[in-house]
């Protein structure tokens, strides 16, 4: 429980530290996460998977599982044993590039050399040319708004963000993710009427602690209220991406999806119809329901129902008694 509880606070002091509130530490040279440095897998070593913003990455040998880039430059010219989703990155691909399953890449570069392997599908939106084409269409006003170079930009630092955090939720709590996205899948309208009822609660007890910070007891009860919501809206929200990722590969007759892929795929599929003038943020605010519902009803994916009331165990029968002695 502690080692959880460590790791979830580490996911909240990395947000803090891409949005540039705290300095990052130096990670050791074979660490599989890199911020602002060259990294190079050489042709002969192997790694796990990697995760890096920022900085040179070259890949000449083999990831066994996911990479994920954001605003990185990365060449590769090895295999990659899973996906690859860049966020803002350049990516190059060698003519002796394979990449098993998907490539993704949001804003940035791609450029693909003749002979290089994609065995999965390849998703690359050019966040410039998708605004000019909605401006240049007559979408103007309200919608055309909400294409604007600023916002644009917000939109696509938090889809690096959430790419970070579901890289870090689903790789450390995969059992966690999976077990309570089926839960959602068979539960759907209890986990939404549940977050309601949640989000409700919270935001009266925030107002309520905000009241109290005038005479400096709500501070405390204040801060913990929002570490705490801060820690059920990110798993929530990474199931409910892990969910949508998984309905995706499904519609796509894909039997299995990793959770790390699963989350990345739904946070893509989700990403762009955030992108939707008016639909984006009315599915924001689903989202946020069935996160909150969910992490709470499965207690952060550590059982199926939390509020099920659990039966008292029957009475044992009593043993016979044993034969007399004579």
């Amino acid at each position: 429980m502690k080692n959880k509880i460590l790791a979830r606070i580490g996911a909240g002091l990395i947000v803090l530290a891409a949005a540039g509130l705290i300095p990052l530490p130096a990670f050791p040279q074979n660490s599989p996460i890199g911020y602002k440095k060259d990294i190079l897998i050489s042709p002969q070593s192997e790694q796990n998977q990697l995760f890096t913003w920022g900085g040179t990455v070259n890949i000449e040998g083999k990831v066994r599982k996911d990479v994920l880039a954001v605003g990185s430059e990365v060449t590769i010219s090895g295999e990659v044993g899973d996906s690859f989703v860049g966020v803002g990155a350049r990516v190059t691909l060698k003519p002796t590039a394979v990449i098993r399953k998907d490539l993704l890449i949001l804003g940035g570069t791609l450029v693909r050399e003749e002979g290089s392997v994609v065995q999965g599908d390849t998703v690359y939106f050019k966040s410039e040319e998708l605004r000019e084409r909605f401006l240049q269409g007559g979408v103007g006003g309200l919608l055309g708004a909400a294409y604007l170079p600023i916002v644009l930009i917000i939109k696509i630092i938090s889809l690096a963000l959430w790419a970070v955090l579901a890289v870090i939720v689903a790789g450390l709590f995969p059992g966690n993710v999976t077990r309570a996205a089926g839960e959602m899948r068979r539960s759907l309208g209890t986990v939404l009427l549940t977050g309601l009822v949640a989000s409700a609660a919270f935001l009266f007890l925030m107002v309520f602690a905000a009241v109290l910070s005038v005479i400096l007891i709500g501070i405390p009860v204040l801060i913990a209220l929002s570490f705490a919501g801060i820690l059920i809206k990110v798993f929530g929200r990474i199931v409910v991406y892990f969910t949508a990722g998984r309905l995706t590969a499904g519609a796509f007759r894909r039997t299995s999806v990793s959770p790390i892929g699963g989350a990345l795929l739904g946070l893509a599929v989700v990403g762009v119809l955030r992108f939707i003038p008016l639909v984006g943020g009315a599915l924001s605010f689903f989202l946020s329901l069935l996160a909150w519902g969910i992490a709470l009803r499965t207690k952060f994916g550590t059982t199926d129902n939390w509020f099920r009331k659990t039966a008292a165990p029957a009475p044992q029968a009593p043993l016979p008694p044993g034969p007399k002695q004579s």
